[in-house]
């Protein structure tokens, strides 16, 4: 049986610990002369100083095409100055079809003797296939890019098999169905960690390179919190100028190993107790105000350090579509008929379950119409269906029973309430006992856990919260 690149990249990232790539980029302005040979022995003695703590290494083309023939006779020259064991993934992102995509693996592979390569994957899967013809040698498929233009296409906004996607997520879920041959990787800029860790969870086994760190100011332990496999693997941290230009780059290349390994520790710890927590989510609800910190009076007079409103969703389109989706995958294991939204703040996010899934729904309301039907619960059921309960927050349950008895009184059966955020102030236990089971996408306990870890709010306020929710169960 073949060995597939990734599998000789695992190999390695085992027996040497590291996740470090080291670029091999030779700009004008770190070189004595402008020459290919300048390049070729600029690079030569970056390997040297590198090979024992290099996962991979990744010479850019661009920079020895500039030469003309000499550098790309450079190129091939440094390519095979790399230790055997160590992969080399060669940056070119080409891009094409048919006979010039032919031409092109042919290029990278056979002439030059990369074992990986970069694609442009906009073309489509035909223009892919000559690179993943042999398992041996893979493509790395740019998915979101570090620069700051990456928006500007990549997170355009898709519907693809009832699913609200954007541009990027799509070419991550594509990646999934082409890896036939264990040979495909992705492209996700450190830049980018809530990108990163979106990309993670719909590839969760593909290796992703994640350029980014040092120079255009990707932050190390946020790139490997979000993007890192279950395993610990699966990420590559390419560097190039903060070793390249550092005085001693042995030791800047250990010193990057070192932090790479901590956060590495630092990220499977903080795994254990924000796992399950979609980051996206959890961070649209800080930045569209949906979570609040400071004093706020609650209806019960209580003075509270936290407040949530959740019926912001609505001014935040994109994040309701994220939050509906979360509902949707904790409710395609329940059996219901058809969902009941509790007025005011779930109408909108039922409406946009239902929207995603198909789902029919239906709301008792608050009040009676004293004129037309006069009908307690709108929308169209047949007695005898079973429906789940949909609300934003589960505080003590108070709410739930009240609109338990409207669907029960209308011939309605009822055994499960679904809401965003438990906050965990005895509702669950409250429901429990009278028969019903609570589902929460998110507990608040998780989410301050998640937030915390992440620095996102000061540890005072944490602390404050998690004083109030101890008070408040006692």
């Amino acid at each position: 049986m073949q060995t597939t690149f990734f599998s000789r990249l695992e190999e390695r990232a085992r027996q040497t610990g590291s996740l470090l790539c080291v670029g091999l980029d030779p700009h004008p302005a770190d070189l004595p002369q402008p020459t290919a040979m300048a390049a070729r022995e600029f690079s030569l003695r970056l390997i040297e100083a590198t090979a024992d703590l290099a996962l991979a290494y990744k010479p850019n083309a661009a920079f020895f095409e500039a030469f003309g023939a000499e550098g790309w006779q450079a190129l091939a020259e440094v390519i095979r100055a790399v230790p055997p064991e160590i992969p080399v993934i060669l940056d070119v992102k080409r891009g094409d079809i048919s006979s010039t995509a032919e031409a092109y693996a042919r290029a990278c592979f056979d002439g030059l003797g990369a074992q990986a390569v970069t694609l442009n994957p906009y073309l489509g899967h035909d223009s892919l296939l000559p690179f993943l013809q042999d398992p041996q040698r893979a493509a790395f498929l740019l998915c979101k890019t570090s620069n700051p233009g990456a928006a500007d296409l990549q997170d355009l906004p898709l519907y693809a098999d009832g699913r609200h996607l954007r541009l990027f997520e799509q070419v991550a879920l594509l990646a999934q169905t082409w890896n036939v041959n264990d040979n495909i990787g992705l492209v996700v800029g450190a830049t980018h960690p809530a990108a990163l860790a979106d990309v993670r969870r719909l590839a969760p086994d593909l290796w992703i390179l994640a350029p980014g760190v040092g120079a255009q100011g990707g932050d190390l332990n946020a790139a490997l919190a979000a993007g890192l496999r279950a395993d610990g693997l699966g990420l590559l941290i390419p560097v190039s100028r903060a070793i390249s230009r550092a005085a001693d780059p042995h030791q800047a290349a250990l010193e990057l190993h070192q932090a790479i390994s901590s956060a590495r520790q630092a990220a499977a710890a903080s795994a254990v107790t924000t796992k399950g927590v979609p980051e996206r989510l959890a961070e649209g609800l800080l930045q569209a105000g949906c979570v609040r910190f400071g004093q706020f009076k609650l209806k019960s007079g209580l003075m509270s350090p936290i407040y949530i409103d959740l019926r912001q969703l609505v001014s935040h389109p994109d994040l309701l579509a994220e939050a509906a989706t979360a509902y949707v995958n904790l409710l395609q294991p329940l059996q219901f008929d058809r969902m009941a939204a509790l007025p005011y703040a779930a109408l909108p996010i039922a409406t946009a379950i239902s929207l995603q899934s198909g789902w029919p729904m239906i709301y008792p309301r608050k009040e009676v119409k004293a004129y037309g039907t006069r009908a307690e619960i709108e929308g169209e059921f047949s007695e005898g269906e079973r429906v789940v309960v949909i609300d934003d927050l589960a505080t003590t349950g108070g709410s739930k029973f009240e609109a338990i008895e409207k669907l029960t009184q209308a011939g309605l059966s009822v055994q499960d309430v679904v809401v965003l955020i438990d906050r965990q102030s005895g509702a669950a236990e409250a429901l429990a006992k009278a028969g019903f089971r609570l589902h929460a996408v998110l507990t608040l306990t998780a989410l301050l856990d998640y937030w915390e870890q992440r620095k996102r709010i000061p540890a005072d306020q944490i602390a404050a919260v998690r004083t109030f929710l101890k008070e408040t169960q006692a």
